[in-house]
């Protein structure tokens, strides 16, 4: 039961991102976003994703990994369109 929470409760934080990286590529305009915080939270989801591994927790780890993923799109059309 814990797992199915964990991969449920995954989803829909994961999710969340999908329509930011999705506007960011369409419009080419990431200028409301700080850079700052983008690499801040890059960091704090790769912190995730090692305490995943250390607790052998496989939510954590994937979504951790999928939301690693669509953070670093919306950090490269940052970078690609300033």
């Amino acid at each position: 039961m814990a797992q199915a929470i964990g991969f449920l409760a995954g989803f829909f934080a994961t999710a969340a991102f999908v329509p930011q990286v999705a506007h960011a590529w369409q419009t080419r305009s990431t200028r409301d976003l700080s850079l700052l915080t983008i690499v801040a939270f890059s960091i704090g989801v790769s912190l995730w994703i090692a305490y995943g591994v250390l607790i052998h927790s496989l939510p954590i780890i994937v979504w951790n990994i999928i939301t690693l993923a669509l953070n670093l799109g919306i950090l490269g059309a940052k970078l690609r369109h300033g």
